[in-house]
C-alpha cells in the first residue's frame, strides 16, 4: 500500500524535533527520578555528565557547575540517587536528557514518600485549597519573621528591605529551623505571633539545604499552624527549587527569603513611585496655578492702575480738550463756509443791482459811440482820405467810371474843399 501526503503535511527533521521538544518539556516541567549513576564524566568546566539507569531503561543527565557546587558529597558510579530536574531535548542530535538541579542519595526516599503521603492527606482535608489563600497587605507596617536569628536568611531579608528603603518594623521570632525540635518551636512561635496581635504579616522560612534540613517545614504541626494563622503568611523556605508543605499551606510562597523581602517591599516601592509621580504632577500643577494667578494679579494691577481717579480725570480732560478743539475747528469751518456763501450772494446781488446794469449799459453805449465815431466821415477824412462828390448834384462818386461823365468834381478833405474839372 502506498501512502501519499500533501507536501505541506511533511515535517522536516528540525520541525519534528522542535515539536517533540515542546511536547516533552511541557509534559515534564520538573520531575524527581530515581536511578543508579553510571558512566559519570566530570568535565574541567565543572559540569558533570552521567547516566541514570534502572533494570528497565537509562536516561542521559547533566549537572551543571552551579548546581554541582552545592553537592554535599561527591557522586560516583553505582550510587543510588534521587535526581530533581527538568527534561530538555537537544535539537541538533535529537536526544533528550535530564537537567539535574538537585541530587540526593536514595536514603531520603523514605522522606520523599512521607512528604507525598502527608501532602495527599492535608490536601484531602482542604488545607491547600486556593480559596483559603488571603491577599497580602500592600503596606505592612509590622512583619514577624519566624526563623533562626543566627541564619543567613534573616540577614539577606533585612538587607533587601534596607536597600529598598522600606519603612516598617521587622521582628525576628526566634525558632530552630533544623533538627527534631525545630517543628514544635516553629509552630509555637506562629501561634504566639497570632496571640500578640501586633503583626500585619508573618514570614516563615530559612535558607536552602537538603531535604532532611528542610524537613521541619514538612511536619504536620507546622503546616497546620501556618494554615490556622489569623495573620497572612509567606512561606520562604530554601531555594527556588525547594518545595515544602508550608509552601502549599501558606497564603503566598516566596522562592527565597530575599524574594519574600522583595515581595513585601514591592507595594511600598509602587506607592513611593506613585507618590513621586503624584508629587511631580502636583508640583507642576501648583507652579502652573501660581503662574496663572501671578499673571492675573499683574493684569488686575494694570487694570487698577488704569482705572485710578486721576487717570480717569486725565482721560476726561483730554477728551474735553479734544472736543473743544474739534468744536472750534467746526465753528471756524462753519464761519468760513458762511463767509464764502455770503461773498457769492454779494457778488450775485452786485451783478443784479440797477446801478451795475446801468454802468454796464453806459459802458456799452460809450463803446458803441466810440465805434460809431470811428466810422464817421470826419474821422475817415482825418486819416487822409477825401470825399468825392459830383459838383453838379452833390452825389458821392463811388466809381471811376462816373468821373468821365462828370464835368466838375468837388473834393472834400479833412481841412477844406477843392474843386476839380472832370474829363
Amino acid at each position: 500500500m502506498i501512502f501519499k501526503s500533501p507536501a505541506n503535511d511533511v515535517l522536516s527533521v528540525g520541525e519534528f524535533t522542535r515539536r517533540l521538544k515542546g511536547l516533552v518539556e511541557d509534559a515534564f516541567p520538573a520531575v524527581w527520578v530515581r536511578g543508579e549513576i553510571s558512566n559519570m564524566r566530570a568535565q574541567p568546566s565543572g559540569h558533570i555528565y552521567f547516566t541514570l539507569k534502572d533494570a528497565q531503561s537509562q536516561l542521559s543527565a547533566v549537572l551543571f557547575r552551579g548546581d554541582a557546587l552545592r553537592l554535599r558529597a561527591p557522586l560516583r558510579d553505582g550510587m543510588q540517587v534521587l535526581a530533581f530536574g527538568t527534561v530538555s531535548v537537544y535539537e541538533p542530535r535529537g536526544n533528550y536528557q535530564l537537567i539535574v538541579r538537585v541530587i540526593e542519595e536514595d536514603g531520603v526516599g523514605r522522606l520523599r514518600r512521607d512528604f507525598e503521603a502527608l501532602k495527599r492527606k492535608l490536601a484531602g482535608e482542604g488545607l491547600f485549597a486556593p480559596e483559603l489563600k488571603r491577599a497580602l497587605p500592600v503596606l505592612p507596617e509590622s512583619v514577624g519573621f519566624v526563623t533562626s536569628p543566627a541564619g543567613a536568611a534573616i540577614q539577606d531579608f533585612i538587607k533587601i528591605l534596607r536597600r529598598r528603603n522600606w519603612r516598617g518594623r521587622v521582628v525576628v521570632l526566634p525558632a530552630r529551623v533544623q533538627g527534631a525540635e525545630a517543628a514544635p518551636e516553629i509552630a509555637a512561635m506562629i501561634e504566639r505571633a497570632n496571640r500578640l496581635g501586633i503583626f500585619d504579616l508573618l514570614v516563615v522560612g530559612r535558607g536552602g539545604g537538603s531535604l532532611e534540613d528542610l524537613w521541619p517545614f514538612n511536619e504536620e504541626i507546622v503546616v497546620r499552624a501556618v494554615r490556622a494563622s489569623n495573620v497572612p503568611v509567606i512561606s520562604a523556605v530554601g531555594h527556588e527549587i525547594d518545595f515544602t508543605l508550608c509552601d502549599f499551606a501558606a497564603d503566598v510562597r516566596a522562592e527565597t527569603p530575599s524574594a519574600a523581602a522583595e515581595l513585601i517591599s514591592s507595594g511600598f516601592l509602587d506607592c513611593v513611585g506613585r507618590l513621586e509621580d503624584a508629587g511631580g504632577t502636583l508640583k507642576k500643577t501648583v507652579l502652573r496655578k501660581y503662574e496663572n494667578l501671578s499673571q492675573r494679579l499683574d493684569l488686575s494691577a494694570s487694570r487698577l492702575a488704569h482705572h485710578k481717579p486721576e487717570r480717569a480725570i486725565e482721560r476726561l480732560r483730554l477728551r474735553l480738550e479734544n472736543a473743544g478743539s474739534r468744536l472750534r475747528g467746526a465753528a471756524a469751518l462753519f464761519s468760513e463756509r458762511k463767509k464764502q456763501k455770503l461773498f457769492v450772494i454779494e457778488n450775485q446781488l452786485h451783478r443784479s443791482s440797477p446801478a451795475t446794469r446801468a454802468n454796464a449799459l453806459s459802458e456799452k453805449l460809450n463803446s458803441l459811440e466810440a465805434r460809431l465815431k470811428s466810422l464817421s466821415v470826419e474821422t475817415t477824412l482825418q486819416r487822409g482820405f477825401a470825399l468825392v462828390r459830383d459838383a453838379g448834384d452833390g452825389e458821392i462818386v463811388k466809381s471811376s467810371g462816373v468821373v468821365l461823365s462828370v464835368k466838375k468834381l468837388k473834393l472834400k478833405f479833412a481841412a477844406g474843399v477843392a474843386g476839380v474839372a472832370g474829363e
